[in-house]
């Protein structure tokens, strides 16, 4: 019976490595990348992104829940192919039935290339730095493109954003999208 307790005792010891490995890589900032990924969630197969008009509200709790306002970090797919995508932050501005509907975030500098961007299609609205990125990076949201987040995908919440800075981005959605 010893070598059954030795045997289990190694798996709980490797299987703790591992969630302690990928809290580290969390704490630091440095999700995987580009991974391919099963695009099944427990809502069912990736419906494609959000294309219609979002009641975008503010709902923020601190309740462990990912709401409407907070920045969270969980799979987006690539737009051009759902069945790849990387773990990022996703600012959640409202729902389309059980699932979340958000904004991905960048830490990239977009003001340097706003004219590029556009042309592509893509725009984006500075938010600031805050705790949903390791190392207090200035981000931005794109505003052009809205994901579907399933709630049970979502890793970890990031932040609250601020109301104010919430409005703005809804305004700005808003203008854009001509709602």
């Amino acid at each position: 019976m010893e070598p059954l307790i030795i045997v289990g005792a190694v798996a709980v010891i490797a299987a703790l490595s591992a969630v302690q490995r990928h809290q580290r890589s969390a704490r630091r900032g440095q999700p995987p990348h580009s991974r391919p990924r099963d695009t099944r969630t427990s809502r069912g197969a990736y419906p494609g992104d959000y294309t219609g008009r979002v009641e975008v509200r503010y709902a923020a709790r601190r309740d462990g829940e990912p709401d409407p306002g907070e920045i969270v970090w969980t799979w987006v797919p690539f737009q051009e192919d759902h069945s790849r995508g990387k773990d990022r932050p996703v600012l959640l501005i409202g729902r389309d039935g059980p699932w979340l509907l958000g904004l991905q975030l960048s830490s990239k500098d977009h003001d340097r290339y706003a004219a590029q961007e556009a042309q592509r299609g893509r725009h984006w609205l500075g938010i600031g730095a805050g705790p949903w990125d390791a190392q207090r990076r200035p981000s931005a949201v794109r505003l052009d493109r809205i994901v579907r987040v399933d709630p049970l995908a979502v890793r970890r919440e990031g932040a609250m954003l601020s109301r104010r800075m919430f409005d703005e981005v809804a305004r700005s959605l808003s203008a854009l999208h001509h709602w």
